[in-house]
């Protein structure tokens, strides 16, 4: 039998009224706490997009009510059932359905499955790890499915949609960090003293990747991209394509549509790679928050990141789908 705890502690919660979400703060007991095996006292989460539609409910992001928010969290284990985590343990977990299927990281306490748990990396703060949070892990996942796709820096510049949003951004510092000459796709020429500042070397204006009716074939420009857009952006990115470059897609801002053609995949043999980063396998997590603790220093992370109290997050959750949120911002649940 669990033991019940009588402290009480704080959680963005989200219910439905009238069929539509309402997030909202309420207190909390262990009593309330899901199924799983590890218990976690979360010190930190992140804000990410998907956050921003589930605390809002402008997306159907919650799949049961009422759900604790928060697809992110890092923190130390705090009781375990499980042989693999002991008390003490510095942990981050993301992804595995957190806000949707399963209480997420808004919390100061949550309880998880002890296989969707992933220790800190050496050298890496919770809090540095929210600043990197899902967005900063997806990022390292489309760099490595460049590296897979034998795109070196020597190869030619890579090109980043979206690069002032969450994902972006930290792909923008991870790759010119290992070395890549980064051009920065955005429609925000406020950004862009941000976006040099992470070693971004060149622009274009994302007006100019999302216009349709392009040539099936264009101009062979980069010989890699980490796409955040989709739709007609990702089909421009293809067409200018170098041979044998790569493409890692990882989101749909623009949207799940690709007016596009096979000609840059028989032509100049372009690799398109999708990139999931929910149902990420563990050995691959593993490799990735590795990567992402030696690349990103605390200079990098600090950059790219800011912190800001849990009782902020519904007015930053408006800000992130308003496209007013620069970089990455990590959340202080005990503020």
């Amino acid at each position: 039998m669990r033991r019940i705890m009588s402290e009480r502690y704080r959680a963005l919660v989200a219910t439905e009224e009238g069929g539509r979400s309402r997030a909202a703060f309420e207190e909390l007991g262990d009593e309330e706490l899901p199924e799983g095996d590890v218990t976690v006292r979360v010190r930190y989460s992140s804000l990410n997009y998907k956050d921003g539609l589930a605390v809002t409910g402008r997306g159907k992001i919650v799949r049961s009510f009422p759900m604790v928010l928060g697809i992110d969290l890092a923190g130390e284990v705090e009781r375990s059932d499980s042989p693999t985590w002991r008390p003490g343990d510095q942990v981050v977990v993301t992804g595995w359905g957190l806000s949707e299927t399963h209480p997420g990281g808004f919390t100061q306490r949550q309880r998880l499955r002890s296989e969707w748990l992933v220790a800190l990396p050496e050298g890496m703060t919770p809090e540095q790890a929210m600043v990197v949070g899902t967005a900063g892990f997806t990022s390292m996942l489309c760099v490595m499915a460049l590296e897979e796709g034998g795109v070196t820096p020597d190869r030619g510049p890579v090109v980043v949609s979206g690069a002032s949003g969450g994902v972006g951004s930290v792909a923008c510092a991870l790759l010119a960090g290992l070395g890549y000459q980064v051009t920065a796709s955005t429609g925000r020429p406020e950004t862009h003293d941000f976006l040099s500042g992470l070693g971004v070397a060149a622009f274009v204006d994302r007006a100019e990747l999302a216009e349709a009716g392009g040539p099936p074939l264009g101009k062979a420009t980069w010989a890699g991209a980490v796409d955040t857009v989709g739709s007609t952006t990702l089909a421009t990115i293809l067409s200018r394509t170098a041979p044998r470059g790569t493409v890692a897609a990882c989101g749909l801002a623009g949207g799940s549509d690709l007016p596009t053609t096979v000609l840059p995949f028989i032509l100049r043999n372009v690799r398109l790679q999708g990139v999931d980063s929910v149902n990420c396998p563990t050995e691959i997590r593993r490799a990735a928050w590795s990567r992402l603790a030696e690349v990103l220093t605390p200079e990098r992370l600090g950059a790219i990141g800011t912190t800001e109290p849990l009782s902020a997050v519904p007015e930053l959750a408006e800000r992130i789908l308003a496209g007013q949120v620069l970089g990455r911002v990590a959340i202080d649940v005990d503020r």
